[in-house]
């Protein structure tokens, strides 16, 4: 985790990717859907960013924009940065040679991202001959020595099943082994175990962080999970509208947090350190991306909202006495950290 700021030059040196301002517009027949508006983040080799928030909150669009595979209908803007190269204007064959290969995608559901009618040993031995140009044997090799190490039993035998053969938590662990069997520089993560009990879960969180400390790999985690967040990122970003409402590093956001959606999420999670409180639902839903308020995206649903929260879009702006940590509230930090505190003891 940073503790200092870095120079431009140092961030461009040490990023494995720097995004920048970017945003994710979808046309539709009612117009154009803002889903992502102005994310920036930088993130380090061996660093975990955990994305968070609701559903709709614009999370899913802004890793799908950065491996570019939106929808037909979606336009990504900024800049998405690998190596000094933006993903986001790379043609396809380009963006090919590095999707896969440097940068991978472990998706929610493995049963719509796994080939049923392929064995696993012919989905994963394909990756390493397309991308590594090995011949069919050493690439057996390879992926059997993969599932060994995310410890799937008999590796070797298992390599010949199909996909509907394996228990949902086992899919999973295929999934990562395909993604991981190229070493990727960067892993992006979305909802990894959001199907899965709670035992198995564990399991797989387990398993992410003994990989990125065999191989160094940067994650982005897309999750709405905190207790998934603390116990793997070193970087939160906490979306709502297609906005940054909070960002910044895990301490901060789960002890430091001012703003009010931030604190919300976090008094809907169970406390296991005090039995004296109840857990408290955000009220209101989540806005319409086509139609989203004026100012605050959150401010329909914020108990502390005022008449200019309504009217004006708050700025992201850097929170005082962090290093890094950034807002968007036009409320003091103080009195929304105070007004919480008093709901809490209420509780």
């Amino acid at each position: 985790m940073r503790s200092t700021p870095k120079t431009d030059e140092a961030a461009h040196s040490m990023s494995v990717l720097e995004v920048k301002n970017l945003g994710v517009q979808f046309d539709t027949q009612d117009g154009a859907v803002y889903a992502v508006n102005g994310l920036s983040f930088s993130l380090d080799k061996g660093e975990t960013l955990g994305i968070v928030g609701e559903s709709g909150s614009g999370k899913s669009q802004s890793v799908l924009a950065i491996m570019g595979l939106l929808a037909r209908n979606g336009r990504a803007s900024g800049e998405a940065l690998y190596n000094g190269r933006n993903l986001l204007t790379l043609p396809a064959p380009a963006l090919n040679k590095i999707r896969g290969n440097r940068m991978a995608m472990i998706f929610q559901d493995p049963m719509t991202s796994l080939n049923p009618y392929l064995t696993v040993e012919r989905q994963m031995t394909e990756v390493l001959e397309f991308h590594k140009g090995l011949d069919r044997k050493s690439a057996r090799a390879g992926s059997v020595r993969m599932l060994d190490a995310v410890k799937i039993p008999e590796a070797a035998r298992r390599m010949g099943m199909y996909p509907h053969e394996f228990s949902g938590g086992m899919r999973q662990r295929v999934m990562i082994a395909m993604a991981l069997l190229c070493e990727p520089e960067l892993l992006i993560a979305d909802e990894p175990t959001t199907a899965l009990d709670v035992t198995v879960q564990a399991q797989i969180l387990a398993l992410l962080r003994d990989l990125q400390r065999d191989f160094g790999t940067a994650i982005v985690l897309i999750t709405h999970d905190l207790g998934v967040v603390a116990g793997l990122c070193d970087q939160v970003m906490v979306l709502y509208g297609g906005r940054v409402m909070e960002q910044g590093s895990a301490q901060h956001v789960f002890h430091g947090a001012s703003h009010p959606y931030t604190l919300g999420l976090l008094q809907a999670v169970p406390r296991m350190d005090r039995d004296d409180v109840d857990l408290r639902a955000i009220p209101g839903a989540p806005p319409n991306m086509a139609h989203l308020p004026k100012g605050c995206p959150f401010s329909e649903r914020c108990a502390l909202a005022e008449a200019h929260c309504h009217d004006t879009l708050p700025a992201l702006q850097p929170v005082a006495g962090t290093a890094h940590a950034l807002r968007a509230c036009h409320r003091d930090a103080a009195t929304v950290q105070q007004q919480a505190r008093r709901e809490l003891s209420h509780g």
